[in-house]
């Protein structure tokens, strides 16, 4: 069997998910009504931990977040493969006129992870039925602080990775999105998927005086604004249109009155890159762009990068592998390979600097409604749709079945 081919003995996986579809939605919804945000996430461990509860599982938790690491293994030795879902939420009021809508303040599963964790643990319990079938292990990775937290690097300083003994084979993680895929259409790509997300903070500082009289004073906002303008330029005149980097200011502060020149002028941006040759080259020039604008004003600046989730980057064996899974498994009309990737970034992105791996989309969007106008992630109108549940369930257990399915008897 080659990584691109799905095992032929797996009929009937998708007829034993459709089995746990009721219970796999009871657990998204009860998820989704009681979302929480960040790395400690006590009451979505515990929802995690009663779904688990007396399945043949090695379970570990995590000292520095609420992570719930579960090892399966199989009956014959073999190698290990690695599924992963993130458990956090957004900071969104939600809107979405759901009947179980968050009931908590300013909280939304706004980007489908109760989606990711209740299709994990469908995973989960598909593979401890066919445990039998297994030659290896399965680690399943269940991960606060997606969001912006790094909680996947955590986990990897905790042993994710080592979980069952040996670094993993190969590693698979799916997102479900509210619009663009249609309903149930899985998709994915070889080679980079997702952004790299990083940050700067530019702090233009002058001197301030009387609005009347710019002169004798050392206007910081001019400046500032003509740095703002100078990273768009150095984004179209210094980088590839085919490896490209986009450079957003999404947050510009200074002063307080119209009559008052302030002492500095404060801007935010977000970098987001491709390539690591990219990243790299856009992380050193960003802060010399500024610097330079600034200084040939006669002020001072302070740009401060803050790294964050690398490129995600698919081994292209593995995505074909999950290609070739989804045709068979779900039919050959509900794959697509994206012709580009996505602008967003991906903490999954970590778990690929040291494992080869796929991350694949599954379509969410409720078939009554057009994903080309739905509310996209993020958003606080944001519509999943969990029928979903027993597919994505079953596509996570069959990527490890097929890694792990012992010799024919």
């Amino acid at each position: 069997m080659t990584e691109a081919a799905a095992h032929p003995r797996h009929a009937g996986l998708r007829e034993s998910a459709a089995l746990l579809q009721p219970e796999l939605v009871a657990l998204r919804r009860a998820l989704h009504q009681e979302p929480e945000i960040g790395l400690d996430l006590p009451l979505t461990q515990a929802k995690v931990l009663a779904a688990l509860d007396g399945l043949p599982l090695e379970v570990t938790l995590g000292k520095q977040l609420s992570s719930v690491t579960a090892v399966l293994r199989g009956a014959q030795p073999g190698p290990t493969v690695l599924l992963r879902a993130d458990l956090d939420a957004l900071p969104v009021q939600e809107t979405s006129g759901l009947p179980y809508a968050s009931t908590v303040p300013g909280a939304m599963h706004a980007c489908g992870h109760d989606l990711h964790t209740a299709g994990l643990v469908g995973a989960v319990r598909l593979l401890c039925e066919r445990r039998e079938q297994l030659a290896g292990n399965v680690v399943f990775m269940f991960q606060p602080g997606e969001e912006g937290q790094g909680g996947a690097r955590i986990m990897i300083e905790e042993g994710v990775l080592t979980a069952a003994g040996e670094p993993p084979v190969a590693a698979y993680a799916l997102h479900v999105g509210a619009s663009v895929l249609p309903h149930g259409w899985v998709a994915t790509r070889p080679g980079p998927i997702m952004a790299a997300a990083d940050s700067m903070t530019v702090t233009v500082r002058g001197r301030g005086g009387h609005g009347s009289s710019p002169h004798l004073a050392l206007d910081p906002i001019p400046a500032a604004c003509e740095a703002v303008t100078a990273l768009q330029t150095m984004v179209t005149r210094r980088f590839d249109a085919f490896d490209p980097v986009v450079v957003t200011v999404g947050s510009f502060h200074a002063g307080t009155v119209g009559n008052v020149i302030p002492d500095e002028a404060v801007f935010e941006v977000t970098i987001r890159s491709f390539s690591p040759e990219a990243r790299n080259r856009v992380l050193a020039e960003a802060p010399a762009v500024v610097r330079g604008v600034a200084e040939a004003h006669g002020m001072r600046v302070q740009a401060v990068v803050e790294e964050g989730y690398p490129v995600t980057v698919n081994d292209p064996g593995q995505a074909a592998y999950v290609a070739e899974a989804a045709r068979q498994l779900l039919g050959q009309d509900r794959y697509i390979e994206m012709p580009r990737p996505v602008a967003g970034s991906e903490d999954f992105a970590v778990i690929g600097d040291h494992v080869p791996s796929a991350y694949f989309m599954l379509g969410a969007c409720p078939p009554d409604r057009d994903p080309f106008s739905a509310a996209y992630n993020h958003s606080p109108e944001a519509l999943f749709d969990d029928a979903v549940l027993a597919d994505g369930a079953a596509l996570l257990a069959e990527l490890a079945l097929g890694r792990l399915s012992g010799p024919e008897e």
